[in-house]
């Protein structure tokens, strides 16, 4: 399983902490940073095994495609996505992942747009595309699977954290 952020929110922070304390592959990708900017600093991103820049909205460029065919024997089959925008960037790389024959795994209160309208109806479309679409601690806690697993506890100090309200609830 891969996580690849694609910029910040509190969730997209306990997503790449995740990744760090499962030794799960982070990817990164940055939409235009000469332009956008990089990934902001309260996102660490030092454990990724690839961090590049695009111009193109999927973030299933080339050298995304070369660095997932030397992860786990080239078969990834589970992609965990968060990032911005929803409606662009992350819809564009869910029909990717989703046409290579990969579940992707869409974390609601860590994707964003400038529009709720527009977030709301990509997360709408990628249910209807067969990704699924969770939340944050969902997608922790099934990492781990089991409280006896043994790094449970420091997941749960993750999901401890309180995120700010995603403006989903009342919408679904």
């Amino acid at each position: 399983m891969i996580i690849i952020p694609l910029i910040h929110t509190t969730n997209t922070v306990k997503q790449t902490e995740a990744s760090r304390i499962l030794e799960i592959p982070l990817i990164v990708t940055e939409q235009y940073p000469k332009g956008l900017g990089s990934t902001v600093p309260e996102v660490n991103i030092a454990n990724a095994v690839g961090v590049f820049p695009k111009t193109k909205f999927s973030m299933v460029i080339p050298e995304v495609e070369e660095k997932l065919k030397t992860l786990c024997s080239g078969n990834v089959r589970h992609v965990i996505l968060c990032g911005i925008e929803t409606h662009v960037c992350v819809q564009q790389t869910v029909i990717d992942l989703l046409s290579k024959g990969i579940e992707v795994h869409v974390v609601a209160d860590a994707v964003s747009s400038r529009s709720q309208m527009d977030r709301i109806f990509a997360l709408e479309r990628f249910r209807q595309m067969g990704a699924i679409v969770t939340t944050s601690e969902a997608v922790l806690l099934q990492l781990v699977g089991d409280k006896d697993h043994p790094k449970f506890k420091e997941i749960q100090g993750i999901i401890m954290v309180s995120a700010p309200e995603s403006g989903l609830v009342n919408k679904l």
